[in-house]
Order: structure tokens, then sequence, then C-alpha cells
């Protein structure tokens, strides 16, 4: 290709970059894994005849499925020898994408814990209709299936995530109240206070990936959460706590002694807490210890 051919695909490619991060992230829950997906995106985008290209953000979500694909068949064998619960990478992301209603609910963790029960051509057909509205047709091309199959397929993935999908998306000003609440309890040790927030049968998720201490189960229940909560992190010197946006939802990093120890990212229906996940596993902190904000799409 020649320099401006060059120039050319870097244009396409840097002005669809955000959405394709964004596919590849809903596709792997890894950002990692979504970055080395791009590289071999782009190195195949360099190598198109852009004057036989028609649509290049439809051509790059194309490239960009079929590799998120690849690596997501060989995720799945890293997760079955994963040490305890896995949750998805955490994301910081702006503000912008919070005020999404239809794309913070996609990206949160209760939903992208959803989308890991989906085979990998579910989970590929649903991202891309349910979030991103991408035609049948363009789909089918993706994955090299028929539209009908594709819409068959669609249908199946729609009806498994509607069957575990939570409640109505919770308002991000009364997710921003749970969360206030919570963290008020936990640097006053309230018990009650904690108990008060949390739903009676609020499930919490810890991912250490055997690198940090993390419980190797999930833990079930108000009470049993909220002790766990109070005598672990509430009890742990130089404890401290930061309100930030994970994943376009609220949440907080946690902090002990200066130091990042992870982030609490919350499932909230109306005022109560019915979700909590803490990523621990300090490979998967890397970005957020650097403080970048993502925009996505």
């Amino acid at each position: 290709m020649s320099d401006h051919g060059i120039d050319a695909a870097t244009e396409e490619f840097v002005a669809h970059r955000n959405l394709l991060f964004t596919v590849g992230y809903e596709m792997l829950g890894s950002a990692a894994d979504v970055e080395d997906v791009l590289q071999e995106t782009w190195l195949r985008w360099i190598k198109v005849d852009l004057d036989q290209v028609q649509d290049c953000r439809a051509y790059l979500v194309r490239i960009t499925t079929r590799q998120a694909l690849n690596r997501l068949r060989t995720m799945k064998r890293r997760k079955e020898a994963y040490v305890g619960p896995w949750l998805p990478e955490p994301l910081l992301t702006t503000p912008d994408v919070a005020e999404d209603v239809e794309l913070a609910e996609s990206l949160s963790m209760a939903m992208m814990l959803i989308l890991e029960t989906l085979a990998p051509t579910e989970r590929a057909v649903f991202v891309l209709r349910e979030a991103f509205d991408v035609s049948y047709e363009e789909i089918a091309a993706a994955l090299d299936k028929t539209p009908a199959a594709v819409r068959q397929i669609a249908h199946r993935a729609r009806r498994h995530v509607d069957a575990r999908r939570p409640g109505k998306m919770t308002s991000l000003g009364k997710a921003q109240a749970a969360r206030e609440s919570f963290q008020r309890a936990i640097e006053t040790s309230d018990l009650q206070g904690l108990l008060d927030v949390l739903s009676t049968d609020v499930v919490l998720l810890s991912d250490g990936g055997g690198l940090r201490q993390s419980p190797p189960r999930p833990i079930t229940g108000a009470e049993k959460v909220g002790r766990f909560i109070l005598g672990g992190l509430g009890k742990r010197t130089g404890f401290g706590s930061e309100p930030t946006l994970i994943n376009g939802n609220p949440a907080l990093v946690v902090y002990v002694d200066g130091e990042l120890d992870g982030v609490i990212a919350f499932g909230v229906d109306e005022a109560r807490i019915t979700g909590l996940y803490y990523v621990r596993n300090p490979e998967k902190l890397t970005r957020l210890a650097s403080g970048t904000s993502l925009t996505l799409r």
C-alpha cells in the first residue's frame, strides 16, 4: 500500500477506533485482549484496497468481530483454569458513557457476566445487534452465515439474556446515592447502615485471580456480605475509597495505605445494591492505575 493509502487507512481506523474497542470489549471483557485484537485488525486493514470498500465502518467491525471471536475461543480455556470468580477488566469511563443509558447497561458488570454465559457466536451476534444495531446482513457477512441463521441466533441469545437480565436499569442518580450510602457505612463501620442499602439477596463476587486474596466463591445475602465487607475492607489499616465511574456505572476505587487495592462496581435495583463486583487482580487494574478514562463509541 502506498503512503497515501496508509494515511487514508489510518484516518479511517482512528475515526472508528473507539467503536471497535467497545465491540471488542463487550465480546471479550478484557481490555488487554482487545488491544491485541485491534492490532490484528489494523494489520489486516492496511492490506485492504480501500477503493473496493463501500462502508469502512462495517468492514472494520467485520474484521474486529472475526478477530475477537478467535480470541474469545482461546480465552475460554484460560477462564476454565482461572482461580476463583472471573470478572471483566474494569474500565474507567467518562461521564458521557454513564449518561447513555443503553451503553451503560450493556457495559455494566452484571450484563457483562450474563454475556459470559453465551456461546461465542451468540455473544457476537447479541453484541452487534443489540448494542450496536448492526444489520442482520452485516452480521451475517462478518460471521460467514446467512441472515436467516443470524436472526435465529439473535432470537436465541436475546431470550437467554432476557431470562437472566437484572431489573429495569436504575437511574444514575439513585445508583450514585446507593454508592454514597455504601461508602459512608464502610467508613463509619456501620453494619446497620450497610444492611439498609444492600438487598436481602445481594451477591458479592471478588476477583483476585490467584494473585490477591479473595473469596473463592460468591457470597450471598445481606448479612453475610455486610459482615464480610466490614470485617475485611472496613478493618484494614490505611483503608480509603474514592467514587468513580466504571463501565459507565457508579463504583468505588479502593486504596490501602495509599496503594491501589481494587475497584468495587455496583449493581443497583432502585435504591438497593443487588450486586457487588470487587476486582483485585492487579493484572486487571493497570489501566485504572494509569487514570486513563475512555470515551466509547
